[in-house]
């Protein structure tokens, strides 16, 4: 078996801890295409997923599992088969687009300037939804002190508007179960 690095799969290949660092401020490509089902908005990259270049690729992340069972794919994939996504009318792209060690580490200007961003793609590939993944991140994007977890009465730029919880390992608020069930009940309002 070839142990090689290699950023098509990130199963096996590490980052050492200057690759990381390296990685700081980059951005990662979207995966989108016109008239998604679905628009996944994470808050931003992390290091792990900049250097990878896969969304949610940091060993740990919920997302692909979660995905999977709650029956957005028909199998687990790997952040490597992102673009897989695609032909079931999903997509992922972030609300910022620089990665950080951690969340906190984005201004709240950035998140201001990434809701213009995304109100632009958004208008541009017209998704059905637009699926926010983390309250904090939607609180910051659109000036709101608080948010609940599901559909939001608001609309935006056409698209229904969700938020579920961030599926990084490091939000201890939400366990795999969890996960599946609230992005789960995203499904049925496609």
């Amino acid at each position: 078996m070839n142990l090689t690095r290699s950023r098509a799969d990130t199963s096996y290949a590490r980052p050492s801890r200057a690759e990381l660092l390296a990685s700081k401020d980059k951005g990662i490509r979207d995966v989108i295409a016109p008239g998604l089902r679905v628009l996944f908005v994470g808050i931003n990259p992390g290091l792990y997923t900049a250097w990878a270049g896969h969304h949610f690729a940091r060993p740990g992340n919920r997302f692909w599992p979660t995905l999977h069972r709650a029956g957005f794919s028909r199998r687990q994939l790997r952040p490597s088969e992102q673009r897989e996504l695609l032909r079931d009318g999903y997509g992922i792209t972030n609300l910022v687009n620089r990665a950080t060690a951690t969340a906190d580490e984005v201004e709240p200007a950035e998140f201001v300037k990434g809701r213009k961003h995304l109100a632009a793609k958004v208008r541009k590939y017209r998704p059905k939804i637009v699926a926010f993944l983390g309250v904090g991140a939607y609180c910051h994007g659109f000036g709101l002190k608080r948010a609940a977890i599901g559909r939001q009465a608001e609309r935006f730029e056409g698209a229904k508007v969700w938020v579920l919880p961030n599926p990084s390992g490091l939000n201890a608020n939400y366990q795999l179960p969890q996960l599946v069930t609230l992005f789960r009940a995203l499904r049925p309002a496609r």
